[in-house]
């Protein structure tokens, strides 16, 4: 299975991107975690769900990465970073930026490491297939998700003709 790093350039090139936005992709979504260097390792490695103040904690991690990587200049890829998890319908974080204020890239990269994180074997619950992943992207599209980018993922990994039945939220419980 490609790497959240591959599935965001690939969707960057579906998309139409030129050149650099690709590798500039790449870049920010090798590196979207890398906040993550900060946070206990309690908490990243917890096989149950997180308290307020953990999550709390957790969700510090893109500002983290963001001033790492804004003190070399690696513009926009800090930006991106930043953003990573900001939702479409703007409930997101950290800022709460609905729509197309989300940068693009960020966007991407949202997408990808979500399909990354359902497809993969994760301590807390079962990996899916990738058209049960394809199809709880497809599902939050429009709330979650920038819909244009899931139908360009979906297209990238040739999986925009199934129509799977979207994950039960008991499967990803366990």
């Amino acid at each position: 299975m490609p790497a959240p790093s591959t599935l965001a350039a690939r969707t960057a090139r579906r998309l139409g991107l030129p050149d650099e936005e690709v590798e500039l992709t790449r870049l920010a979504a090798s590196l979207h975690d890398l906040g993550k260097l900060a946070i206990p390792e309690e908490i990243l490695r917890k096989p149950g769900p997180l308290t307020e103040p953990e999550r709390m904690v957790l969700e510090r991690h893109p500002q983290i990465g963001f001033r790492m990587l804004e003190s070399l200049g690696v513009d926009p890829v800090a930006d991106w970073v930043l953003h990573h998890h900001e939702r479409w319908d703007g409930s997101g974080y950290p800022d709460g930026l609905p729509g197309d204020r989300i940068p693009l890239g960020a966007r991407i990269i949202f997408v990808a490491d979500a399909y990354d994180a359902m497809t993969s074997e994760r301590v807390y619950r079962r990996r899916v297939a990738p058209e049960e992943a394809i199809a709880e992207l497809d599902r939050c599209a429009g709330t979650q998700f920038d819909p244009c980018i899931v139908t360009a993922l979906a297209e990238e990994l040739g999986l925009d003709e199934i129509s799977a039945e979207p994950i039960q939220a008991a499967a990803l419980a366990s």
